[in-house]
């Protein structure tokens, strides 16, 4: 794998380590581009890869048998993908599935958990992260079972557009109503509210942010929460 310079990654996590211990992990990165739909992880099944996206994002997706899944959280370059290996487990609950396409780092998982050894900086953060995670995966499913859809739309649309290198990025109905774990009709409804009232432009899968200040008034107040969340821990 190519040797990657300490300053070459601009994800947030491995940014905010000194150039000592970020340079011990970027040595054992590749650079990779992840296209949307792309699955980098089943869950139940070994994992072998970490990713740290540069660009674009991911879904972490429950699954449910009859339903087919739910999303419970997003990741771009503010975080990390796999932290199950964090925690010294080799099999995730979750699917890795993209949602934004975009570069990211990627790592096995044995020089990954190297890296952890050696540097103690680096497990501190990352065992942060974990707890970020962990507390918006719970708030999550609290959103999910008492929002609005047009309001969890909403703050789908922000997170993503947060992680997206650009306010216009693609997203079909079925894949919204998979991620909020909604019916197409109700998606359809949500962002047709949302659309009238002027804040997203929709239409064959591409969503366009036309007023971020609409959208933010228009969500619930856990995407704020969570964004507290991780600029008071994390900062």
């Amino acid at each position: 794998m190519p040797s990657l310079r300490p300053a070459m990654t601009n994800n947030r996590l491995l940014a905010a380590l000194p150039d000592k211990d970020r340079g011990r992990i970027l040595g054992q990165c590749d650079q990779v581009e992840l296209e949307a739909g792309d699955v980098l992880h089943e869950a139940g099944a070994p994992q072998r890869h970490v990713y740290f996206p540069t660009g674009g994002f991911v879904s972490l997706v429950t699954p449910l048998r009859s339903k087919g899944g739910l999303e419970v959280a997003l990741v771009g370059n503010e975080g990390m993908v796999g932290i199950s290996a964090v925690l010294g487990v080799s099999i995730s609950p979750l699917r890795h599935l993209v949602h934004g396409a975009g570069g990211a780092l990627r790592i096995p998982v044995a020089p990954f958990r190297s890296a952890l050894e050696l540097s103690p900086v680096l497990r501190q953060r990352l065992n942060l992260y974990v707890y970020v995670k962990i507390h918006q995966m719970a708030q999550t499913a609290a959103c999910t079972r008492f929002h609005l859809v047009e309001a969890r739309l909403a703050r789908l649309l922000l997170m993503a557009q947060d992680r997206s290198p650009s306010d216009a990025f693609h997203a079909t109905h079925e894949f919204l109503a998979y991620t909020l774990g909604v019916r197409r009709a109700g998606v359809t409804n949500a962002a047709t509210s949302l659309q009238q009232l002027g804040f997203i432009r929709y239409s064959r899968g591409k969503i366009t942010i036309l007023n971020r200040r609409g959208l933010l008034a228009s969500s619930c107040g856990c995407y704020l929460a969570a964004k507290k969340l991780y600029e008071s821990v994390l900062s």
